[in-house]
């Protein structure tokens, strides 16, 4: 139960940080700070909509366009995104052409990259603690 807690805590983080990253690095692309309720309904319908969408489009791709398998990640991400973005919760907008193409890549990599570091961090804290209560 815990590694799950942990697991999902560790997908939103990674969320979070790939939606931060693409308002950063694209002019298109705006989180909506006044409304900062709306971006952590965004962050959280997204996560969910990620881990959803991902083996499912796998599945389809599979069935009917194998060569579409190496980019699952991408074009799950890029439905996630158009999902949050269309939500009349505010929080997250995507204005321009280029900001569409290049959001779900940014967004998938950080997350790819967040998801794969971030247990590090956590794993290295928990060594740490454990050394030292060692006697």
């Amino acid at each position: 139960m815990i590694a799950f807690v942990i697991r999902s805590l560790i997908f939103v983080l990674s969320a979070a940080l790939g939606l931060l990253v693409a308002d950063w690095l694209l002019p298109g692309f705006q989180i909506q700070w006044n409304e900062w309720w709306g971006f952590v309904i965004c962050v959280l319908i997204f996560a969910v909509l990620q881990s959803v969408l991902a083996p499912w489009i796998a599945k389809m791709a599979r069935r009917y366009a194998p060569a579409l398998l190496g980019g699952i990640g991408i074009v799950s991400t890029f439905v996630a995104l158009l999902v949050v973005v269309l939500l009349p919760i505010g929080g997250l907008r995507i204005t321009d052409a280029i900001s569409w193409v290049l959001a779900p890549v940014v967004v998938w990599l950080i997350t790819a990259l967040a998801t794969l570091f971030l247990p590090m961090i956590f794993l290295k804290k928990k060594v740490v603690e454990a050394r030292e209560s060692r006697p």
